[in-house]
């Protein structure tokens, strides 16, 4: 044989796979029941034109620079996303490997050998001997049911689906950030309504004293005038410890250790921005979670065809070339060649104790958990979604009122502290006018920070201005393939 058979030998076996069949079912999206509209968007002011707010920096439509700041550095320096990205690479060298089935493995060895025959045989040459050889060899088992086809398909899926995990923690990270973030402007807001309260307090207690020292009042004015300034001052310093709370997570959330990040307080003078929601049957395509719920599907229906390809018949094959010279200066030479064909066979697995059946009903089941999986997936869309437009409609109405209960306490506050100073009123009458008009202060902060977060949970419902189309294809799933991954030892 003409030592030119092993190139063509290696091009043969690997224009096999395309003769050969794929068993196992080909993928087709399971349907999900879609509504035609959201229940709660009635009465819902959205934002005109819809797709012009929600794109990739979603926060931006707060118009805080402080908050754009922060979330920047949530991509380069959250370790979540950074285990997250590794997964995904790990989900792409998946991939690779998968793909390395198709080619055949070749191999070479050099030996080495000094013996004596025994005694008795016989041998062309006695006595001691060496013997030198060299040999490159080929082995390969082909694709002919499409196992390795349905493993690729199955790793790819596989990757995408941790592409869209990442982009959903990452989604999921940055709605977090921007909750805490407006969590702890809301208490600075409360902080400085409580400075203020102190303030008041402070100067009706002084009042107080000088009418208990004119003789005006009694001394239990002054008691419940100290008692309500001091209860003031508590609940002030009381925010300091959630404060210091979110300020720590903050940090953490952009990949810095608390000491490293101070918020200093500002004013909360950000209003909810209007948010475009989309359809409902454009929410399959705009989450993350849903389409890696999606991906999962595929790659659960690809291992199917892999576990089904097991009851088939497997074929390997083999050839190999080299030089065997009883001394090293002749082993490279054309009479000290040799090749051969083999070794070539087929294996069918006739009993296994049911196991290759165990692993199809496996496939089966897993593909069934993953289908119930994503619809459920999709119902949590939904129901995200209708939870948040509904509370951001109703506090949007229940702050419109308590504005006005804000206004009407404060107004009430300032009638009866004229009365108070007049010897109209008891002192009682002042306090419980000023704890309403501070409770109602703090209540509509409270709604402002509330509303704010319930506008970051709707953005996160909606995907954050994702898209289906920034998955990888599955051609970008195995991801950039460079001619030194087939080299025989890493390379960095």
């Amino acid at each position: 044989m003409n030592f030119r058979i092993i190139p063509t030998l290696i091009y043969s076996l690997s224009t096999l796979p395309l003769t050969g069949c794929t068993v196992g079912p080909d993928y087709v999206r399971p349907q999900t029941a879609i509504p035609d509209n959201f229940k709660e968007i009635k009465g819902w002011k959205q934002a005109q034109p819809r797709d012009n707010l929600l794109v990739g920096k979603w926060w931006e439509i707060f118009n805080d620079a402080r908050l754009n700041g922060l979330e920047e550095q949530v991509v380069s320096g959250n370790q979540s996303i950074a285990q997250a990205e590794a997964q995904y690479r790990q989900a792409q060298d998946l991939v690779r490997s998968a793909q390395s089935a198709y080619f055949p493995t070749a191999t070479v060895t050099g030996t080495t050998n000094r013996f004596r025959a025994a005694s008795g045989q016989n041998v062309a040459v006695s006595g001691v001997r060496n013997l030198f050889g060299a040999a490159v060899a080929l082995a390969w088992e082909p694709d002919l049911w499409g196992s390795i086809r349905r493993q690729v398909e199955a790793n790819e899926g596989s990757a995408q689906a941790s592409a869209a995990t990442l982009q959903a923690l990452q989604l999921s990270t940055q709605a977090t950030l921007a909750e805490d973030y407006f969590i702890l402007r809301s208490l600075d807001a409360q902080k400085a309504v409580f400075d203020e309260t102190v303030a008041a307090y402070t100067k009706t207690l002084e009042i107080t004293k000088n009418r208990y020292t004119a003789g005006v009042v009694a001394r239990t004015d002054v008691v419940q005038a100290q008692t309500q300034l001091e209860s003031a001052r508590a609940q002030g310093i009381n925010l300091g410890v959630q404060r210091a709370k979110l300020e720590h997570a903050i940090a953490v959330l952009t990949g810095k250790s608390p000491t490293e990040l101070s918020l200093i307080a500002v004013p909360l003078d950000i209003a909810p921005p209007p948010i475009p929601v989309s359809l409902p049957s454009e929410l399959l395509e705009r989450r993350p979670d849903i389409a890696g719920a999606e991906r999962k599907i595929a790659a659960a229906n690809a291992q199917i065809g892999v576990a089904k390809a097991a009851f088939f018949p497997t074929i390997n094959l083999g050839a190999s070339t080299g030089f065997q010279s009883n001394t090293l200066s002749t082993l490279f030479t054309a009479a000290k060649r040799y090749w051969a064909l083999g070794p070539a066979g087929a294996a069918l697995t006739l009993l296994d104790g049911g196991g290759k059946n165990a692993q199809y009903k496996q496939t089966l089941d897993g593909f069934d958990a993953t289908v119930a999986f994503y619809k459920q997936t999709v119902l949590t869309g939904f129901q995200e979604v209708e939870d948040n437009v509904a509370a951001l409609r109703i506090l949007e109405e229940e702050a419109q009122v308590q504005d006005k209960a804000v206004t009407a306490a404060r107004e009430a506050l300032a009638m009866i502290s004229n009365q108070y100073q007049a010897g109209m009123v008891s002192y009682l009458n002042v306090m419980t006018a000023q704890a309403v008009a501070l409770n109602n202060q703090q209540t509509a902060i409270q709604l402002l920070g509330n509303r704010l977060g319930t506008s970051v949970q709707l953005v996160k419902a909606l995907g954050g201005g994702w898209n289906v189309a920034m998955l990888p294809t599955p051609d970008e799933a195995g991801g950039e393939v460079k001619w030194t991954d087939f080299l025989p030892y890493p390379v960095n």
